[in-house]
């Protein structure tokens, strides 16, 4: 996507780059290293100041840098990116970092920009971004797996978010995905209003 694609989301409009449930890539980077791995379970949890929630294995070196950095980005992908979706979703960044000077993104040539607030790299070709601070809450971590951030800066692509609102149409290839199981996904579908019934 070209950069004159992105504007700015005013915060408290972001929760809505995440209210109908789409797949994300988490983004994070540490002291020179970097990953990005699919997460399904992320949510919005308030609007001023915007809030979020995602579920993050232990296992996960995005985590890592995450709680290290206190930082990381929501990338949110397309029907365009499924393929790497699955693919970075798939692989273990721990791995392939053990490599020389290799990440996930050198690794499968995705391409980054840089963002307003955060270090993590923001992933081209998606349609909304969303920065994010660690709200440190060790229990839920550990726990749970879940972490809470503040998100204090976002973006999204012009052609299908403006004004507070996603509109597809005309851009198939931009609709937003929505994992269901074992590397499978649906894409957003067409809108539909639903009407106050008088009675």
């Amino acid at each position: 996507m070209h950069a004159s694609h992105r504007r700015p989301v005013p915060l408290n409009k972001a929760y809505r780059l995440l209210n109908h449930g789409p797949t994300v890539l988490v983004s994070a980077a540490h002291d020179g290293q970097r990953n990005i791995m699919a997460a399904a379970w992320a949510m919005p949890l308030d609007f001023e100041p915007p809030k979020i929630a995602v579920v993050l294995d232990k296992s996960t070196w995005t985590r890592h840098l995450l709680e290290a950095s206190g930082t990381f980005v929501l990338n949110v992908p397309c029907a365009a990116q499924a393929d790497i979706v699955q693919t970075v979703g798939s692989t273990s960044g721990l791995e392939i970092s053990r490599a020389p000077g290799q990440d996930k993104f050198q690794a499968y040539a995705l391409q980054t920009f840089s963002g307003e607030q955060v270090a993590a790299p923001m992933l081209e070709g998606c349609v909304a971004w969303l920065e994010c601070r660690l709200l440190p809450e060790p229990g839920n971590h550990q726990q749970y797996d879940l972490f809470l951030a503040e998100v204090i800066a976002a973006q999204a692509d012009a052609r299908v978010f403006s004004d507070g609102r996603w509109h597809f149409e005309g851009h198939d290839e931009l609709r937003t995905l929505h994992h269901v199981a074992g590397g499978h996904f649906l894409k957003i579908g067409d809108p539909v209003d639903g009407k106050i019934l008088l009675v």
